[in-house]
C-alpha cells in the first residue's frame, strides 16, 4: 500500500509542476526532493591508503663493531687481521622500508698503511651484505677502531 502511495504522490507532483510557468511566462523549475532517510545505510568511501614514511637514515641511525674472525701475527712484525662489520639500527627495524637498500659506508683505523674504507649494504630491513676485511697492523697490541662515515638509501 505505501508503494502505491508513494507512486501516486510522485505522479501528482511530477503532473503538477509539467508544464507549468513562472509570473514571467517560463517554465518554471523544480528542485527533485531527496530520498534518503536516516534509515538508508551510510556507505563509507574507501580512500586509497597512504604511502607509508620512513624516518630519514643517517650515519646516526646506526652503531658498528668490528668482529675478528681470523687473527694471525707475525712477532714483532704484526698481525694479519680479518675483520667483519656488525652494524645495530638504534631504532626499530620496522622503521626502515623494507624496499630501500642502506649502503652504509665504514672506515676502518688501525692498518699499518692508513684507513680501510667499506660498505655494506642493508636490504629487507634485516640483511646486511658486506666484504670482510683483511687489516695488516704494526704491531699486535694495535686496536682497530671502526666508524659510519656515511649512509645511503636507494
Amino acid at each position: 500500500m505505501a508503494v502505491i502511495a508513494a507512486i501516486v504522490t510522485t505522479g501528482i507532483v511530477v503532473g503538477a509542476t509539467k508544464g507549468s510557468t513562472d509570473d514571467d511566462g517560463k517554465p518554471s523549475s523544480t528542485a527533485a526532493a531527496s530520498s534518503v532517510t536516516d534509515d538508508d545505510p551510510v556507505v563509507p568511501f574507501d580512500e586509497p591508503d597512504p604511502e607509508p614514511t620512513y624516518p630519514q637514515v643517517d650515519a646516526d641511525s646506526f652503531s658498528i663493531d668490528l668482529r675478528t674472525t681470523q687473527r694471525q701475527c707475525f712477532g714483532s712484525a704484526g698481525c694479519n687481521v680479518t675483520v667483519e662489520p656488525e652494524v645495530t639500527y638504534l631504532g626499530s627495524s620496522s622503521d626502515l622500508d623494507p624496499d630501500a637498500v642502506y649502503e652504509i659506508t665504514y672506515e676502518i683505523h688501525g692498518d699499518e698503511s692508513g684507513p680501510v674504507i667499506q660498505t655494506a649494504e642493508l636490504s629487507d630491513q634485516t640483511s646486511l651484505s658486506y666484504r670482510p676485511s683483511l687489516i695488516s697492523t704494526a704491531t699486535a697490541s694495535t686496536e682497530l677502531s671502526v666508524e659510519i662515515t656515511d649512509v645511503q638509501g636507494e
